[in-house]
């Protein structure tokens, strides 16, 4: 990025940094711009200067990639900075900019791309102008931090039994149970466009958990209910979870990757006592906030991580198919 860009960015940046931390404490200060797929888009204020800068990234995920499941193809993000108190007059005209530029490209209309930017949730002056260019709220990315004071109760080493309900670490021979539970997931939130199950999507999971399942830690936790698997927690530890550097000042995070509970067994306290426990590990572990997605429309995920001491930090907005921006 040539130099003069690069002053203009940091200025921008400055402002940005200012508003996100009165807003927000577990925001970062806002990094340098990516190189996107064409110029950056820019908006002056009234001063001249710039009072908005944009790139647009464009990513296709690879067949062979996990990372198919969890979204469109074709990923069309748009990073912006946006100067001031109130965003919404310069994000609108970089929105237009944005709209003008994704109508160039084919594959734009596709039905498999995605238009994305994902916002500081506490950031509301933006807002409307997201709504008028057709973008919903999908996903919420929310936060939880270590609690140092809170006693830990150890595992023992046959697992931690709390009344019938036995926690224990997940291992190799677990394989079949864990992915199981994992496909699970991957159907519960296609209901809410959060999941896109495709037809490589069971043997790439299959892979990734028994990749998993053969370190040591595994991060991986099962709850037993008089012998009988029923609940499944997942973890990346921060030297997994260093994608998730950018979206926080913190600096040990994890990600909550997986919480699933059977259906007979929800509503039964069951997935709160096992969070509860999978949270007294991470504190010892001296995780210093811990992220997870949840569908923005699943009716239950917003109160149950609530109550477990989550909240939202950013909102993921997506138009679907790229090109639909109005």
């Amino acid at each position: 990025m040539p130099w003069v860009i690069r002053d203009v960015v940091r200025d921008v940046n400055r402002s940005v940094a200012r508003r996100w931390r009165a807003i927000d404490p577990l925001l970062p200060a806002p990094d340098d711009l990516p190189e996107g797929c064409s110029s950056p888009l820019v908006v002056s204020g009234p001063d001249g200067r710039p009072a908005a800068l944009a790139v647009c990234r464009h990513q296709r995920i690879p067949d062979d990639s996990l990372n198919q499941t969890w979204g469109a193809i074709h990923r069309f993000q748009l990073i912006p900075r946006v100067k001031g108190t109130d965003t919404a007059p310069a994000l609108d005209r970089i929105l237009a900019q944005w709209r003008d530029h994704l109508a160039t490209i084919p594959v734009a209309r596709d039905d498999d791309s995605a238009a994305i930017i994902t916002w500081p949730t506490r950031d509301i002056t933006g807002v409307r102008a997201l709504q008028r260019y057709g973008f919903q709220p999908m996903a919420v990315i929310a936060a939880r931090l270590a609690r140092r004071s809170t006693p830990s109760v150890p595992a023992s080493a046959n697992g931690h039994d709390r009344g019938r309900l036995a926690i224990r670490e997940a291992r190799l021979d677990d394989f079949a149970t864990v992915s199981e539970f994992e496909m699970g997931v991957v159907r519960y939130d296609a209901n809410f466009g959060g999941s896109v199950p495709r037809p490589a999507t069971t043997t790439l999971l299959r892979a990734d958990v028994r990749t998993r399942l053969s370190r040591t830690p595994t991060w991986t936790w099962l709850a037993e209910r008089d012998g009988r698997p029923v609940s499944l927690i997942t973890v990346q530890p921060p030297h997994d979870a260093t994608w998730l550097r950018p979206l926080t000042g913190k600096d040990r995070v994890a990600y909550l990757q997986t919480g699933f509970v059977v259906p007979d067994e929800r509503g039964r306290g069951t997935g709160e006592q096992f969070v509860r426990y999978v949270h007294e590990r991470l504190d010892e572990a001296r995780i210093d906030l811990t992220l997870l997605h949840y569908a923005q429309v699943n009716p239950l995920s917003g109160p149950f991580w609530s109550r477990l001491g989550y909240r939202p930090l950013w909102t993921i907005w997506e138009v679907r198919p790229a090109a639909a921006l109005r």
